[in-house]
């Protein structure tokens, strides 16, 4: 098409998309809760059908004055989050009638959440790139909140608001700085000038500096230790439905970030760059890990795990290695399939306007849904790193990497982490296996749900055990033609 708009149009079909079922809920009020949710997922699988027809265009190339890039990883990460995002909506249409109530602007933020996301994965310039992170941002604050009547949805979207803009503050200060040095705000330019033209030496200071903001940004978005103090807040007081959006869609895009400002833009400097992604990634690991030991609420125990897994993405980032990266971005797409998951089987929990956000309430899972216990034991066990689920391999990939590069001494830490870890995964596991149920109500869902909480499940397990398929189009992603 015209410009190459063809390999935009997943983007354009969603935006269209967002904005009609906007439209819908404002004029259709009374009769368009189900149609909303009706759109929003043919806008959705629409935009994935859209996305995966893009992978067969060949080779990655930048169109629209350089402010697009169509590659393979942007079209991975894109396809992940839109079939994702599907099974939150289904999961959200669930928790919204569990409060009785269906706020069609949850359909609507949603779009423009995966909107933002997808912007910001299919850019090299840093205009767009921050362009999409606010879109992608502002909607996740106002999800926050759509509980309006709950002090604690309120108190997290403030948190969530502040601390963010204060994050994305920094993120656009460092962009700046490497736009002040480089005189480009496309990453292509800026890692030729910095490969090739620009005196390292002579502006080393005010390039860390710029790396100190850059990381200080990202890891926010990531919860990286020490700017991961607004997750455990943010995700026991969202709706459990955004909390599973939260934890997935700005991970995905966050590790397309680091892939294109660290390793594409800054890839001359690793040295300087891997050295504190290695220091936070452990200190991540550790803090999470130990930290959720002590947590009984299960948002909370889940909020600190994650701190736990994108350590290990800083990892294996840190190793400066192909087999590192991509090992990196395959623990981020497993990690963000069984997080989805988790918060999935808390919503099936939940009833007549009361979330499931605790371990006790996983006692006798078993007894109420032997086989919605199953899937919730294999999601645990994956978190665990249990073969021959996907958590294992993603941990196995991770740690190999780092061995590769002689740290021992960081390996066996994150193989103690990871034993100390799985104490708090088998303690839920326990909870619903041997323990009596509080709650004897029966659990009420329709097909849909099922069949997604399902095939949520059943991901983890045909990742585990067929990871090469996965591990392929991750290195894949990352290989130079397919990059750039």
């Amino acid at each position: 098409m015209l410009n190459g708009i063809g390999n935009a149009l997943p983007e354009i079909f969603l935006l269209i998309a967002a904005l009609t079922v906007l439209l819908a809920d404002l004029f259709l009020r009374k009769h368009s809760r189900i149609l909303a949710y009706m759109m929003t997922q043919a806008a959705l699988l629409a935009g994935a059908f859209l996305v995966y027809g893009n992978f067969a265009e060949g080779t990655a190339r930048q169109l629209m004055g350089d402010m697009y890039l169509h590659d393979y990883l942007s079209g991975l990460i894109k396809l992940v989050a839109l079939l994702l995002s599907c099974m939150i909506v289904v999961y959200g249409r669930k928790y919204w009638s569990n409060h009785h109530e269906t706020p069609g602007e949850f359909y609507v933020l949603v779009l423009f959440t995966v909107l933002g996301m997808m912007l910001m994965v299919s850019t090299t310039h840093m205009v767009m790139m921050y362009l999409g992170l606010e879109l992608m941002s502002l909607s996740l604050y106002a999800l926050t909140s759509l509980l309006r009547d709950d002090g604690r949805a309120t108190e997290a979207a403030m948190k969530y608001f502040i601390l963010g803009a204060i994050s994305s503050g920094l993120l656009l200060y460092g962009m700046s700085i490497l736009y002040g040095l480089t005189g480009s705000l496309e990453v292509l330019t800026m890692a030729e000038v910095v490969g090739h033209e620009l005196d390292i030496q002579a502006y080393l200071v005010p390039l860390l500096l710029a790396l100190v903001f850059l990381l200080s940004g990202l890891s926010f978005k990531l919860g990286i230790v020490p700017f991961h103090m607004w997750m455990p807040d943010v995700y026991q007081g969202s709706p459990t439905a955004v909390t599973a959006l939260i934890s997935s869609i700005p991970k995905l895009a966050t590790v397309v970030v680091v892939v294109r400002l660290l390793i594409e833009g800054l890839g001359t400097i690793t040295a300087e760059w891997a050295q504190v992604l290695m220091v936070l990634g452990i200190l991540s690991v550790i803090l999470g890990n130990l930290v959720a030991l002590v947590q009984m609420n299960f948002k909370r125990m889940l909020a600190y795990s994650a701190i736990g897994h994108m350590g290990f993405v800083f990892l294996g980032f840190s190793t400066q290695t192909a087999d590192g990266n991509s090992a990196a971005i395959f623990y981020t797409i497993v990690y963000t399939v069984m997080s989805v998951g988790s918060f999935g089987v808390l919503i099936l929990l939940g009833h007549m306007g009361i979330d499931a956000e605790t371990l006790h309430d996983l006692k006798g899972l078993n007894k109420r849904s032997p086989w919605f216990a199953l899937v919730m034991l294999l999601i645990m066990f994956s978190m665990a790193g249990i073969p021959p689920l996907a958590g294992f391999y993603s941990k196995l990939l991770v740690i190999g990497a780092v061995l590769q590069t002689g740290f021992v001494s960081l390996a066996i830490v994150m193989v103690l982490m990871s034993v100390i870890g799985a104490f708090y995964y088998l303690r839920a596991i326990k909870m619903m296996y041997f323990d009596e149920p509080q709650d004897t109500t029966p659990l009420k869902f329709d097909v849909e749900f099922g069949v997604t909480l399902t095939l949520n499940g059943a991901w983890v397990v045909v990742i585990g055990l067929f990871p090469q398929l996965l591990m392929t189009a991750c290195v894949k992603a990352l290989d130079a033609k397919h990059l750039l």
